[in-house]
């Protein structure tokens, strides 16, 4: 496999405006000829339907979903970073770029990390001319707030629902195509394999969710824009229906999975109640700008929190990174999280740390923090029962994010030629840490400002070939699809699918969470092939494949979460180092901080896929030439 990273020549600050010059272009005449699906109506899927409808090109949205606006992406609360520097805190392009990259524990590739960071600026206008509510100061000027991993206010927000209100506006700009014929929807479809013909992405096979019914899409370019892989854990922030199907059957097609073991655990998460929770909460991180996040410097302290005085409080990353406080970066907080409880000092006991606003609504007056913060406080009361304007919250770190996934290229396309991924779907960005508020940032980035020049220039360079859905690969894929769904109805087990996706989960957590070493990542490829096995012989799925079924859905979502596991092991197994996310316990420094190996592990690994439980590693060199490396450091 070979690995081209199209990166264009010249300065870093020039690159993206000289490459959309000497792209090549389609004719408006011409764009009404050519035919774009796009999987998935997040943030990053519905802006780019958007976008390409606009231009005129013929687009088909397929989505899981009853609508597009549930989408995974409204789930998103804290904000959107953008350099705008309205605050006049010395906020730059550059610096937000070397705020990504130095988050990413410089595991990113520069030139679209750059090009992130130029396009942010752009994505606030765009949305606030679509009439995205973002919050204003008094005066009538978008407001900002500030973020992990950086010492500027730069993150744009609506309240805490500013995925969902930034949603609205894509999915508003979307309709308006849909209403000129530009843009199909196709709800309740599944995309379950994508179709290469002569080695370039042609379409898609999808399962109507409604009837079972096996349908065929095609297509001179396919866009993924699926979302992340986090539901591996079982338990993560994720909702239940968020799933790696789409990107991992376009893996086992030929297009490269790259850092898989770089995952997200997320510091301000609601902890674990019970055995049969089927997914966590988030606390947004923009609480942290005004919450502080302590525990008792007593072990096993069983007091009440309102009961332990001051001096026996250790606010411990105000103490361990005096310089960011409670906005370090994501990764570095959770594990400080981890090491207070593996301490004994958990909140009560639990596996969980105090979030405490009692000084800020001194400060500042409770109206300030319920207007700033209400619906997440709300939120947090209804399902604790607890009053966080009283008692200070209990948080947790979980799963959340992945900055893994597919491959691509500066021109977000997979190593299958018309195959772009978008957002959470690709691995571009983010390196081994994403900071907080850049995840909107990517999806928009992509779709409204990357996508509709990149798939311009494959369409005019390349000029694909339609093929028709009679074609023999689009038959022998449904058919493939046809004869998986038969043979997991057919096993009758004694198991249910949950069953299986929670012992998964725990094998993950456990060893490939957040903390990992040899041996464990060594036992669990095992044991996760030994589960595989259990699920191929065991797994008990009910219903029949032309109605509605949501357990042959899980099924089929499991199965492919059980190879993704394993994928995941043996790349975190392969990196020995620790950077952002990946913590091998063997790699870290006398202060416990994760120890980079920049002679060897300067790439990103991308996986080819052989056979279940076999890939080859391709490396894809990291070269800074603008950024000179250096170890981390949030003090």
């Amino acid at each position: 496999m070979k690995l081209d990273a199209k990166i264009p020549e010249g300065r870093i600050q020039d690159k993206w405006n000289n490459y959309k010059f000497n792209m090549k272009l389609v004719g408006p005449a011409n764009k009404r000829k050519y035919e774009i699906i796009i999987v998935g109506s997040g943030l990053a899927g519905a802006s780019a339907a958007a976008s390409l409808g606009e231009l005129g090109y013929n687009v088909k949205v397929i989505t899981f979903h009853d609508s597009p606006r549930r989408a995974h992406s409204i789930a998103a609360q804290g904000g959107i970073n953008a350099a705008k520097n309205y605050q006049n805190d010395g906020d730059s392009v550059y610096r937000l770029f070397y705020d990504t990259i130095k988050g990413g524990d410089f595991r990113a590739r520069e030139a679209n990390v750059y090009r992130l960071a130029e396009v942010s600026n752009n994505i606030i206008d765009q949305c606030v001319a679509q009439g995205v509510p973002f919050a204003r100061e008094y005066g009538g000027l978008l407001d900002n707030r500030s973020f992990g991993g950086a010492l500027v206010s730069r993150t744009f927000y609506a309240k805490g629902q500013t995925g969902q209100q930034l949603l609205l506006g894509a999915y508003s700009a979307m309709n308006r195509q849909i209403a000129l014929g530009k843009v199909k929807v196709f709800n309740r479809r599944e995309m379950l394999d994508l179709v290469v013909v002569d080695g370039a992405a042609k379409g898609v096979i999808c399962r109507n969710l409604l009837t079972g019914e096996i349908e065929k899409y095609s297509a001179h370019a396919v866009i993924l824009a699926t979302g992340g892989y986090a539901n591996v854990f079982f338990l993560s922030t994720n909702a239940m229906n968020c799933n790696a199907t789409a990107i991992w059957r376009a893996h086992k097609k030929g297009a490269a999975f790259a850092n898989p073991c770089y995952t997200q655990i997320h510091p301000t998460c609601l902890p674990v109640h019970g055995e049969n929770q089927s997914k966590l909460t988030l606390m947004s991180e923009s609480l942290r700008n005004d919450g502080r996040i302590w525990v008792s410097k007593i072990k096993g302290d069983m007091r009440d929190p309102n009961d332990i005085p001051e001096e026996e409080r250790d606010y411990y990353l105000e103490r361990k990174y005096p310089t960011y406080g409670n906005l370090a970066p994501r990764d570095i907080s959770s594990r400080a999280a981890k090491e207070a409880f593996d301490d004994g000092r958990g909140a009560k006991g639990q596996e969980a740390v105090y979030l405490d606003f009692k000084d800020a609504i001194n400060r500042l007056g409770e109206n300030v923090i319920r207007e700033r913060y209400g619906n997440l406080f709300e939120m947090y009361e209804t399902i604790t029962g607890e009053n966080p304007y009283k008692t200070p919250m209990k948080i947790y770190p979980a799963p959340h994010y992945t900055m893994g996934g597919l491959w691509v290229d500066y021109n977000l396309m997979s190593t299958i030629p018309g195959l772009f991924v978008a957002g959470e779907a690709n691995f571009s960005d983010h390196g081994a840490n994403r900071l907080g508020a850049s995840a909107l940032m990517q999806g928009l980035a992509d779709g409204y400002f990357v996508l509709p020049y990149t798939i311009g220039n494959y369409l005019a360079g390349d000029k694909p070939t339609y093929v028709k859905t009679d074609h023999e690969e689009f038959n022998k894929a449904a058919k493939e699809i046809e004869d998986m769904t038969n043979k997991l109805l057919s096993i009758k087990g004694k198991r249910t699918v949950d069953d299986i996706h929670k012992q998964l989960g725990r094998l993950m957590w456990n060893k490939v969470g957040m903390a990992r070493n040899e041996k464990g990542l060594k036992e669990v490829i095992n044991e996760i092939k030994e589960l595989r096995e259990e699920f191929w012989k065991n797994v008990n799925v009910v219903g029949d494949a032309k109605d509605v079924n949501q357990c042959l859905e899980r099924a089929g979502r499991v199965a492919d979460f059980l190879e993704l596991g394993e994928l995941m092991a043996v790349d975190a197994l392969h990196r020995n180092e620790s950077c952002g996310g990946h913590f091998r316990e063997e790699y870290q420094t006398e202060e416990g901080e994760a120890k980079r190996d920049d002679e060897n592990f300067a790439y990103v690994a991308a996986w080819e896929y052989k056979s279940v439980g076999d890939w080859e590693l391709n490396k894809e060199p990291l070269v800074y030439e603008n950024i000179q490396l250096a170890t981390r450091s949030y003090k």
